[in-house]
């Protein structure tokens, strides 16, 4: 948590409960391993706003990778 806080910008605790609403949410799975957790996210979950929920957030995740370029020009094509 230390790692994803000091990468984004904001205390640990911050990071914690952001963490765990998308947790909660199901965005995210947790996986314990000894003392840590690993964290996956969930690219099949949909998004929560009415006008996006037909959407998964792996198409928005998708768009903000590296591939986005791509990614738009697939979504655009659809319409």
């Amino acid at each position: 948590m230390r790692d994803i806080a000091e990468t984004v910008g904001v205390t640990e605790r911050a990071a914690q409960r952001i963490t765990n609403d998308l947790f909660e949410a199901g965005y995210l799975t947790r996986e314990r391993i000894g003392r840590r957790n690993r964290y996956r996210i969930n690219r099949k979950a949909r998004m929560r706003h009415p006008a996006q929920r037909e959407h998964p957030i792996g198409e928005l995740l998708g768009l903000l990778s590296s591939g986005g370029d791509e990614s738009l020009e697939r979504h655009r094509r659809r319409g």
